[in-house]
Order: structure tokens, then C-alpha cells, then sequence
């Protein structure tokens, strides 16, 4: 802060009335110090520089841009406020259910229906096996569906993953076709009930659960099946990715741009590990996608 200087007041002195006949003696000189010259003023300390932009719609508004933008996120505004407002729902309702039912329901049951769901994925996955031209794979997908179908009582028991067959559980579908056939991801979304998302992958998921209901109809496009085998579905992969939450909301400084970058290098590794040439291969002890291989 400038430091203001004070004006000096000097007195004035007007001579006393003395007698006519005596001449007045001359009053003595009167002295005036200079005042001290005041030290000179600290020089204020250096502010922090802010990088801020104006908005074309209005000159004297500041806005200071946090979020780096992302040519795969165009809707990142609208995506974060979806993302926090799926969060808080989330801590407040889907977490604590998804936990109670991974508690109140034995294990072996829900691990039962998570693996009889997942043999009904088996078909779709081969299918688009061969539409990748991927026979070999087509084959294995093939053999999981007929030997869980069979010795693993309808799929409740993963029996092929086990020895001598060693057939692990490995996703598939038509977002992978897509992208196999150069179709790029299109726009980034968060979205209610679904999650992290882009536009091929939310057409190609919905051909995935549409195809096998509409080839093999009753009951698997009757509402009393689907929507008890979705919700089910959903509370696997919540479960599954309830450790990786924890995670990122309690180290990340942005959980909302974490998440994106984490499900788009996931994408890219899984579409690697079919058409090489279309994904990129990224480093090991990548956590798996939601309810996609964990068991």
C-alpha cells in the first residue's frame, strides 16, 4: 500500500500591542526543522498471474478454463454435470445396493447368475468372432457355449475356463465389429444406466442385447426376463468396479477426466487385442473394463 505524506501546518505569530513611547524589541527568529524525509514505500508484492479468457458474449466476464479440452469429448460440459450428478446418486443409492446384495446374496448364487448371463453373450460373441474374421475364436466361443451349456448346467457353472479346457470368458461384440472395419468412436458420453460410453459403442452394446431376443425370442424378450436379467447385469459390474471408484475419487483432482481417459485407453486395448491395427496396445495391469473378465 502507498503510504501518504502529511502536510506540515506552520504557525503564524503576530506581534503584541506595546506602549507608543517604547520601540518594540525585534522578536527572535523562529526556527523551523525540516521535516524527516519519510522512508520510501515497500514495493507491494508481485500477484499470481491467472491465464483467464473473455467470453465472446461478454468483454468484462473472466472465465478461467480448468478442464483440458478433448477432441473426443465435444460434449464435456454437458458430460461432467451428468457425470456428477450419476456420482451422487450413485454414493447415495447404487452403491449401497449393489454392496448389499453382493452381501445378502450368497455367492455362489450370484456368481451362478453373472456366469449364466454371460453364456448367453456366448452366440453374439461368435458371431462377430467370424464377422472379424477371427474363426479360430469363433470356435473357442462356440465351445464354451456348448460345454457350459451342458456340464455346466446351463451356464451357472463356469466349467470351460476350468482344465483341460482352459476357455476363458473373453467379451465381444458389434462396437468391436465397428471398429475392426475402421468405423472411429464418434463423440464421448456419460450417460444414466449406462456410464462411460462413445457413439459406436452405445450402437453396437444395443445390438448386442437385442440380437440374441430377437433370434431366439420367448422368454428372452419378455419384460418379466429382461428387466430382472439387466438390473442383475448392472449390479455385477457395479460390484466389479466398486475398489477402481474408491480409487479414483479419492486420489484424482478431476474423477469426471480420470474416467473418460481410463475407459477410452481400455477401449483402444480391447479392440488391439482383436484388429491390431485398429486399437493401440498400452501397458500391462490396466484394470479390466466393468463386468469384462473379472470373476
Amino acid at each position: 500500500m502507498s503510504i501518504s505524506l502529511l502536510a506540515l501546518a506552520l504557525a503564524t505569530v503576530a506581534p503584541g500591542d506595546t506602549p507608543a513611547e517604547a520601540p518594540a524589541s525585534p522578536a527572535p527568529p523562529v526556527e523551523i526543522a525540516a521535516p524527516a524525509a519519510e522512508p520510501a514505500p515497500a514495493a507491494p508484492a508481485e500477484a499470481p498471474t491467472i491465464t483467464a479468457s473473455a467470453p465472446a458474449d461478454g468483454p468484462g466476464d473472466i472465465v478461467v478454463t480448468a478442464r483440458e479440452k478433448s477432441p473426443a469429448d465435444p460434449l464435456a460440459a454437458l458430460n461432467a454435470k451428468s457425470y456428477e450428478t450419476i456420482q451422487a446418486v450413485d454414493e447415495a443409492v447404487v452403491g449401497p445396493v449393489s454392496l448389499g446384495y453382493k452381501k445378502g446374496m450368497p455367492k455362489p448364487l450370484r456368481l451362478g447368475l453373472r456366469n449364466f448371463l454371460r453364456n448367453l453373450e456366448e452366440p453374439v460373441i461368435a458371431f462377430n468372432y467370424l464377422l472379424q474374421l477371427k474363426p479360430g475364436r469363433a470356435v473357442k466361443s462356440v465351445g464354451r457355449f456348448a460345454i457350459n451349456s451342458t456340464a455346466g448346467v446351463g451356464g451357472l457353472i463356469d466349467v470351460a475356463k476350468r482344465k483341460p479346457f482352459n476357455l476363458p470368458y473373453t467379451p465381444n461384440g458389434f462396437a468391436n465389429t465397428f471398429a475392426c472395419y475402421g468405423i472411429g468412436p464418434g463423440p464421448y458420453f456419460f450417460l444414466p444406466l449406462v456410464g462411460p460410453t462413445t457413439l459406436r459403442d452405445l450402437i453396437g452394446v444395443g445390438m448386442d442385447r437385442a440380437a440374441l431376443p430377437a433370434v431366439v425370442g420367448k422368454p428372452l424378450d419378455q419384460p418379466y426376463y429382461a428387466i430382472p436379467a439387466n438390473v442383475i447385469d448392472a449390479l455385477n459390474d457395479r460390484i466389479d468396479i466398486d475398489e477402481q471408484l474408491k480409487q479414483v475419487r479419492a486420489e484424482s483432482a478431476d474423477p469426471y477426466t480420470e474416467t473418460r481417459e481410463l475407459y477410452l485407453r481400455q477401449r483402444r486395448a480391447e479392440i488391439a487385442a482383436i484388429c491390431p491395427k485398429k486399437g493401440q496396445a498400452i501397458e500391462q495391469g490396466l484394470p479390466p473394463r466393468p463386468g469384462k473378465g473379472r470373476d
